[in-house]
C-alpha cells in the first residue's frame, strides 16, 4: 500500500472519525503549550555573580518564579504535570467512535489490507492527529510570545517573553509527541486482532486485579520520606545531590502515581464484588457486573483526574506547612515585641499551584465525559437489547451511576490521601525561634546613639519552637468536592446521550 493511499485512508470516515482526529489533535495542542512553556522557563539564562547582584536573579522579571534561578525548576515541572491530564485526554479521544473504526477496518481487511497494513493505519492516523496539533500548537506559541512581550515602565516582563528554547528542543517537543501517541497506539494494538469478519481482542484475565498497587504506592512514600534525611545526610557533597533528590523524587512520584492508577481496577474490581454481594436493585448488580468484568476501565477513566488530585494533595501539605509556619513567626515576632512574619511570597505562590490543578482537574472532567460517552455508545446495542427485554431506561440511568460512582469515591479518597503522605514526607513539622532581637524602648536617635544606646535597648531572646504541621482537611474536602462534582457532570452528560443510544433501533447495528 503506498504511503499516499495509506494517508488518504487514514484521514478517511465519518463525522466520529473526523471529530476524533480534531480531539486528538486539541489534545496534541494543549500538551505542545505546557511542554513549551516549561523549555521557555528552563532556557531562562542565570547571570554571573556580581556584587549588586550576588544572587544571580534574572532581573528582568517582576516574577520571583521567573527570577529566582532555585525556582524555575519546580516552575517547568508544574508545567509539566499539565501534560499529564492532556495526554490523557488524548488517550480517551483515541477511543471515541471505536466500534465504527472497527467496522470500517473489517471492511478493509476483506477488501485485502493485511493486518499489518491495518494497525500501520489507525496509529498512523493517531500520528497524524498529534502532528498537525503539535504544528498549531508551535505556531500558537510563537505568536502569544510576539503578543506577549510587553515590558512594564522599569522594563520587566511578566513571562520569559525573551527567550526562546533551543531548536532542538523546539523539535524534541513538536515531532516527539506525535511519536509517542503513535508508539502508544501500537502498543495498545498489540492485543487487537482485526479480520474480515470484525475486530477481536484477546480474553483478558478472569481473575480480578491483586493488589500489587500497594507496593509502589508504598515505595513512592518511601522515597518522598527519606528525601529530608539524605539531604541532611549528603548536605556537603555537591555532586551526590546535583542527582540523588531528583531522582528520589521523580521515581517516587511516578511510582505513587502508577499505583493509585493501577490500584483503581483493584478498587472497582472489589466494588463490584460487594456490590454483587450486599446490593438488592437491578441497577446496582448490573453496575457490579460491568465493575468485574471490565475493573481496569476505571483506571483508563480516571487516570487523569486522580494524577491531578495526587498533585493536589501534595500542593496542599505544602500550604499547610507555609500557612503553618507563617504563623509560628508571627507568634515568635510578638513574643519579641516585634512585627513581622514569613514572606507572603510563598504563599501567593500555592495560589497559583492551585489554579494548575484546577486546570488540570477541568481538563481531566472533559477526558472523564469523552470516556463515559464512548462507553455507552460503544455498548448502545447491549443497552437497546435490555430495554427491549422490558428493562427501564431509568434502571439504567442509575447502573451507569452506580458504575462511575462506586470505584470513583474511594479512588478520589486514595489520590488524595497518597498525595498528602507525599507532601507531609517532605515537611511534617515547622521551627521557628532559637535566636535574639534587639528592641528599641524609645526614639531611633536615642538607640543609635552610642551614648544612650546601651541604655534604650532591650535585648530579647526566644528559644526554638517546632510545631507538626497539621492535616489540611479543609483544603483536602474541597478538592475531594470538586472531584466528586466533575465525576458527577460527567455522569449528568453521558446520561444525555444513553436515551438515544436506548432505542431499539440500535438493536439493527452490526
Amino acid at each position: 500500500m503506498r504511503p499516499t493511499t495509506l494517508l488518504r485512508l487514514a484521514l478517511a470516515g465519518t463525522r466520529t472519525d473526523t471529530a476524533r482526529v480534531v480531539l486528538t489533535a486539541l489534545s496534541a495542542l494543549l500538551a505542545t503549550l505546557a511542554g513549551l512553556a516549561a523549555l521557555t522557563v528552563l532556557a531562562i539564562p542565570t547571570p554571573a555573580a556580581t556584587d549588586e547582584n550576588q544572587n544571580r536573579w534574572s532581573e528582568q522579571y517582576h516574577n520571583a518564579l521567573l527570577a529566582e534561578p532555585g525556582l524555575r525548576g519546580g516552575t517547568a515541572f508544574a508545567l509539566l504535570m499539565l501534560m499529564v491530564p492532556v495526554l490523557a485526554l488524548a488517550g480517551q479521544c483515541a477511543r471515541l467512535g471505536a466500534p465504527a473504526r472497527d467496522r470500517r477496518l473489517a471492511a478493509l481487511r476483506l477488501a485485502g489490507a493485511t493486518p499489518g497494513q491495518v494497525t500501520r493505519l489507525v496509529v498512523l492516523e493517531t500520528g497524524v492527529a498529534a502532528l498537525l496539533g503539535t504544528l498549531v500548537g508551535l505556531g500558537v506559541y510563537l505568536v502569544g510570545r510576539d503578543l506577549l512581550h510587553r515590558p512594564d515602565a522599569q522594563g520587566q516582563l511578566a513571562l520569559p517573553t525573551d527567550v526562546l528554547p533551543s531548536t532542538g528542543a523546539l523539535a524534541g517537543v513538536v515531532f516527539g509527541l506525535p511519536v509517542v501517541a503513535a508508539l502508544a497506539t501500537a502498543l495498545m494494538l498489540r492485543t487487537v486482532t482485526t479480520s474480515p469478519l470484525g475486530v477481536s481482542r484477546k480474553a483478558t484475565r478472569e481473575r480480578g486485579p491483586g493488589p500489587w498497587a500497594g507496593l509502589l504506592i508504598g515505595f513512592g512514600v518511601a522515597s518522598f520520606a527519606v528525601i529530608r534525611p539524605v539531604v541532611y545526610r549528603f548536605a556537603d557533597d555537591d555532586e551526590l545531590m546535583a542527582w540523588l533528590v531528583p531522582v528520589l523524587f521523580a521515581v517516587g512520584a511516578l511510582a505513587a502515581m502508577i499505583g493509585v492508577v493501577i490500584g483503581t481496577g483493584w478498587l472497582s474490581y472489589h466494588c463490584g464484588r460487594l456490590l454483587r454481594r450486599h446490593a438488592r436493585g437491578p441497577a446496582a448488580l448490573l453496575a457490579a457486573g460491568r465493575l468485574m468484568a471490565d475493573p481496569w476501565a476505571g483506571s483508563r477513566t480516571f487516570a487523569a483526574l486522580l494524577a491531578a488530585l495526587i498533585f493536589g494533595g501534595g500542593a496542599a501539605a505544602q500550604r499547610a506547612y507555609f500557612g503553618t509556619k507563617d504563623q509560628l513567626e508571627r507568634e515568635q515576632s510578638r513574643f519579641a515585641g516585634l512585627d513581622g512574619g514569613t514572606n507572603p511570597f510563598y504563599l501567593s505562590t500555592m495560589d497559583y499551584v492551585d489554579g494548575a490543578i484546577a486546570v488540570a482537574i477541568l481538563i481531566a472532567t472533559g477526558g472523564l465525559i469523552v470516556a463515559l460517552v464512548e462507553g455507552i455508545v460503544a455498548r448502545r446495542r447491549a443497552y437497546a437489547a435490555l430495554v427491549a427485554t422490558g428493562v427501564p431506561r431509568a434502571t439504567l440511568s442509575r447502573s451507569v451511576a452506580w458504575q462511575a460512582l462506586a470505584p470513583a469515591v474511594p479512588a478520589i479518597l486514595l489520590a488524595l490521601t497518597v498525595g498528602t503522605l507525599l507532601g507531609r514526607g517532605l515537611v511534617a513539622e515547622v521551627s521557628a525561634g532559637g535566636g535574639s532581637a534587639t528592641i528599641c524602648e524609645a526614639t531611633a536617635a536615642l538607640c543609635e546613639d552610642p551614648a544612650t544606646s546601651a541604655q534604650y535597648n532591650r535585648i530579647v531572646y526566644y528559644p526554638e519552637v517546632q510545631r507538626a504541621v497539621p492535616v489540611p482537611l479543609e483544603h483536602l474536602a474541597w478538592l475531594g468536592a470538586g472531584a466528586l462534582a466533575a465525576v458527577l457532570v460527567t455522569v449528568g452528560v453521558g446520561l444525555l446521550f444513553l436515551r438515544a443510544s436506548t432505542a431499539l433501533d440500535e438493536l439493527r447495528t452490526t
